[in-house]
C-alpha cells in the first residue's frame, strides 16, 4: 500500500467521485395540479312499474305510464340523449297466504326503466316533476352528475401538474446555482375525481334540486430532471 504511485491514487479518488458527480447532476420532484368545476350534465334513470294478478293487466298499466310520462316530456325529446325506454321485464312473484291452509298466490311484476342523458340542468326538475307526478321510481345523487369537457379539464389538470413539477425544479436549480435541464424520467400519477364538497339530491318525492354540488380533478407527475 505505501508502495502506490500518485497516479494510482488520482485514478481510484476519481472512480469514488463519480458516482456523486451523476447524482449532483439531477433532481427528482414532485408535481400536482387541479381544475374545479360544476357539472353541466346529467345521466338519468327512471322506472315504471306494476303489479297485478294478471300479466297483461301489469304489463297494460305499465304502457300507459310509458306513454303519459312520453307525452309529458314531448316539448324536452330532442334534448335528451341516448334515450331509451323500450324494454319491459316482466316476472311473476308468489306472495305468501294470508292464513294457514290457504293456497299461495301469485302476482305478476311488470316494469320499464327510462334512461337518458341531459346537457342543460335547467330540464332537470321539470323532468322530475314529470316523473313524481305520474309514480315513477327513481334515485337521483352526485355520482349521475358530470362536466360535458371532462376529459378536458383532465388534460388541465395534467398540464397544471407538468408546469409545477417545472416550477419547482426551477426553483430548486436556483438555490444550487443551476439551472433546469431536459427531463430524463416523468411518471404520470393520473387524474382522480374527490366526493362532493356538497351533495346534490331529490331527498323526497316532492323534492327538486336547488343545486349541484362542485366538483375537482386532481393530477400528479413524478419527474426527474437533469441540473445544467
Amino acid at each position: 500500500m505505501a508502495g502506490r504511485n500518485p497516479k494510482s491514487r488520482f485514478l481510484l479518488t476519481l472512480a469514488l467521485m463519480v458516482p456523486a458527480l451523476s447524482l449532483a447532476g439531477e433532481v427528482t420532484l414532485s408535481g400536482e395540479g387541479s381544475v374545479r368545476y360544476e357539472p353541466d350534465s346529467a345521466r338519468l334513470q327512471f322506472t315504471a312499474s306494476a303489479e297485478d294478478a294478471l300479466p297483461q293487466k301489469a304489463t297494460e298499466k305499465v304502457a300507459t305510464m310509458v306513454t303519459q310520462w312520453r307525452d309529458g316530456i314531448s316539448r324536452y325529446r330532442d334534448q335528451l340523449g341516448e334515450y331509451s325506454d323500450s324494454t319491459l321485464n316482466l316476472y311473476t312473484r308468489t306472495l305468501p297466504p294470508e292464513e294457514r291452509g290457504e293456497a299461495s298466490q301469485k302476482q305478476a311484476m311488470a316494469s320499464q326503466t327510462i334512461s337518458f342523458t341531459i346537457n342543460d340542468l335547467t330540464l332537470l326538475n321539470p323532468l322530475l316533476q314529470q316523473a313524481q307526478a305520474l309514480g315513477l321510481d327513481y334515485s337521483l345523487g352526485p355520482h349521475q352528475f358530470f362536466h360535458s369537457d371532462e376529459t378536458g379539464m383532465e388534460k388541465e389538470a395534467l398540464a397544471r401538474a407538468v408546469s409545477d413539477a417545472k416550477a419547482r425544479c426551477s426553483f430548486v436549480a436556483s438555490q444550487l446555482d443551476h439551472t433546469c435541464g431536459d427531463v430524463v424520467t416523468i411518471n404520470v400519477n393520473g387524474g382522480h375525481r374527490p366526493a362532493p364538497m356538497m351533495m346534490a339530491e331529490a331527498k323526497g318525492m316532492s323534492d327538486t334540486v336547488s343545486s349541484v354540488s362542485e366538483r375537482e380533478i386532481r393530477a400528479s407527475v413524478s419527474a426527474t430532471f437533469e441540473l445544467d
